[in-house]
C-alpha cells in the first residue's frame, strides 16, 4: 500500500485516547512511507492524523468540496489539496487515490464513508483492504451488526470478512498489507452463471 485513505471525525471525541490513536496512526503511516489521503480538514481527528504525518515528513493529501472551504476548516499545510465540487466527488476521488482504507472513530460522515467503501468492496468495485481502528471498542457495535447481518442471512459469511479490525495502528496496517480479498460469491455472479 502506497496511499491509505483515512476516514475520521472532524471532532476529537471526549476522551484523549481518540486523538492519541489518530496521532499513532499518523506516526505509523509516515514510518512506513505511506501517504495519507483524507478529507482535508485541520479539525478533530482528521487534523490530528494529518498534523502527525506532516510533522514526521510524510505526505498528506486532502480532498475537500469547495463549499467546505472555510479558513477555520481547511488544513493550510498539506502536501496537496484537491478541490472537488461535491461530497460524492470527494468520496470517489479519495477511493481512486487510495490503496486501502482506515476508519478512525467518527460520526455520521465517517460511518457513511466506511459503509460505502464496504459496499463497493462487496460488489467487487474494488478489492482494497478496509480497516477499522477499533479504539476503546468504538467499532464493536458495527462489528456486531455485521455479524448480525450474516447470521440473519442478509449476506454470506465471506462478505463479513472484508473488514479488518484492530485496536493498534501498527497491527492494523500490517494486517491490511497482508490482506487477500476473499472470492466473494454474490447473487449477481450466480445470476451470470445461469445465463
Amino acid at each position: 500500500m502506497k496511499r491509505v485513505c483515512v476516514y475520521a471525525g472532524s471532532n476529537p471525541g471526549n476522551q484523549p485516547l481518540y486523538r492519541e490513536a489518530a496521532q499513532q496512526l499518523g506516526v505509523s503511516l509516515a514510518a512506513r512511507g505511506m501517504e495519507l489521503v483524507y478529507g482535508g480538514s485541520r479539525l478533530g481527528l482528521m487534523g490530528a492524523v494529518a498534523d502527525t504525518v506532516l510533522e514526521r515528513k510524510g505526505k498528506a493529501i486532502g480532498v475537500m468540496p469547495t463549499a467546505l472551504f472555510r479558513g477555520e476548516m481547511v488544513h493550510q499545510a498539506l502536501t496537496e489539496l484537491i478541490e472537488v465540487s461535491s461530497m460524492h466527488e470527494r468520496k470517489a476521488k479519495m477511493m481512486e487515490l487510495s490503496d486501502g482504507f482506515v476508519a478512525l472513530p467518527g460520526g455520521y460522515g465517517t460511518l457513511e464513508e466506511v459503509f460505502e467503501v464496504l459496499s463497493w468492496g462487496q460488489l467487487g468495485i474494488h478489492r482494497k483492504p478496509i480497516g477499522l481502528l477499533n479504539v476503546n471498542g468504538y467499532y464493536e457495535p458495527v462489528l456486531s451488526m455485521i455479524q448480525k447481518a450474516v447470521s440473519e442471512g442478509f449476506f454470506p459469511k465471506d462478505h463479513g470478512q472484508i473488514v479488518i479490525s484492530e485496536s493498534d495502528p501498527e497491527r492494523l496496517l500490517s494486517k491490511m498489507e497482508q490482506y487477500q480479498p476473499p472470492a466473494l460469491q454474490t447473487k449477481w455472479s450466480e445470476l451470470a452463471k445461469q445465463k
